[in-house]
């Protein structure tokens, strides 16, 4: 089934302010939030759906993304997202607890379905990263894979990631009992209300660290490298990024690691300039090759191409190579075919004549044959007006 628009699901424009969509995703996590909904599959998709768009929607990198390219951008070698990790309700309530009060509770509406303590422990994510890489347009056109040697947080080896000495240095915590949220009761006009919030004890982790690991300093996470493989897809463009899932700084006491974000960079050709999908080659003809016609060689991605010039070729003409463009994507990622390369042609006139160039040439103006032709003349104006229009 087709994802749904992420402006659509949460109900706003797609100008609404970073505010506008936390105070939306907030009103569907309540609407739909499965202490309020027990027992309903339907709303429980619902709930995981509000979250996969302000997960998106909420980080301006992926919003950027999401505008451009749609669910492609964000999903798949394309993107992250919610879409292609398939994060649990742990996750959700993890990284947006504290937006509908604390982990699982409202901040005011609490203990739906009977008011039971749920386990929701806190994990932490760890950082982005940002990578650079630059591509010829040879690579944009077959896509390419690239190798990163990243500096970054890793998992400890000594105490792979729980940030605790030996196998007995983790016990439950006391005051929530795991659960990593404490509930509140209160009296109000309304009566009784609770409230869960995160525990103050374990900062909603539901575990507390009795002895550090000495190599870490019980974070779990020390400072080290990956030799980090990305798979560039063909058709890419400068400033577009692509997503590494899970392959950012790893997160704290075995959390959820971040994403490796790939911004892509153009190298110039020497002699092609790219026009979206498009490529273009100025091509300069002498007098005699555009009078007389003839065979020329021009460059292309691959290598040379030759190509014939009929008689007679004018100054503006453009000739049309179909399918040795680049490789088209649309907003969702897939290709729509490839574009073309498209040769502008261009007559050289010497700037300097030896005397019997000039005789020559001078005998050529009195020829009825090389007096301009006034139709021919309004076709080329109009060729060099598009391409300032």
């Amino acid at each position: 089934m087709a994802k749904r628009d992420y402006y659509e699901v949460l109900g706003v424009s797609k100008s609404a302010s970073a505010d506008e969509i936390k105070k939306a995703y907030r009103k569907k996590a309540i609407q739909y939030h499965p202490d309020k909904n027990p027992g309903d599959k339907e709303a429980e998709e619902k709930f995981k759906e509000a979250a996969e768009a302000y997960e998106v929607l909420s980080n301006p990198d992926k919003r950027a993304r999401y505008d451009q390219f749609g669910h492609a951008g964000v999903d798949g070698a394309a993107g992250g997202g919610f879409g292609s990790g398939g994060m649990s309700m742990d996750d959700i309530f993890s990284m947006f607890g504290d937006i509908f009060g604390g982990h699982g509770g409202f901040g005011g509406f609490g203990g739906f379905g009977g008011g039971s303590a749920q386990t929701h422990q806190r994990k932490f994510r760890g950082a982005d990263l940002r990578v650079k890489v630059k591509l010829s347009l040879k690579e944009i056109s077959t896509g390419v894979e690239k190798k990163f040697k990243v500096k970054k947080y890793v998992e400890c080896p000594h105490c792979h990631g729980t940030g605790a000495e030996g196998n007995g240095g983790v016990e439950t915590c006391p005051t929530c009992h795991g659960t990593g949220s404490v509930t509140r009761t209160q009296q109000s006009i309304f009566g009784m209300m609770q409230t869960q919030t995160v525990c103050p004890q374990c900062n909603g982790e539901g575990k507390i660290i009795k002895n550090k690991c000495k190599e870490c300093s019980g974070e779990g996470v020390v400072y080290g490298e990956e030799v980090v493989t990305a798979k560039i897809p063909a058709g890419v463009a400068e400033g577009m990024q692509v997503t590494i899932n899970g392959k950012g700084n790893a997160g704290k006491h075995n959390g959820v690691p971040g994403d490796l974000l790939v911004l892509i960079e153009e190298e110039k050709h020497p002699e092609l300039i790219r026009d979206e999908s498009d490529l273009i080659y100025n091509l300069l003809l002498s007098v005699p090759t555009a009078a007389l016609g003839g065979t020329v060689e021009i460059p292309t991605i691959d290598g040379k191409a030759k190509i014939k010039i009929e008689p007679g070729t004018q100054p503006g003409k453009v000739l049309r190579l179909r399918g040795k463009g680049l490789p088209n994507i649309n907003r969702y990622g897939y290709s729509t075919g490839t574009g073309d390369l498209l040769v502008n042609v261009s007559v050289y006139i010497p700037e300097t004549l030896t005397k019997e160039e000039r005789q020559l040439l001078e005998k050529w103006q009195e020829a009825e044959n090389f007096q301009p032709n006034l139709s021919l003349k309004e076709k080329i104006f109009k060729k060099f007006r598009s391409l300032f229009e």
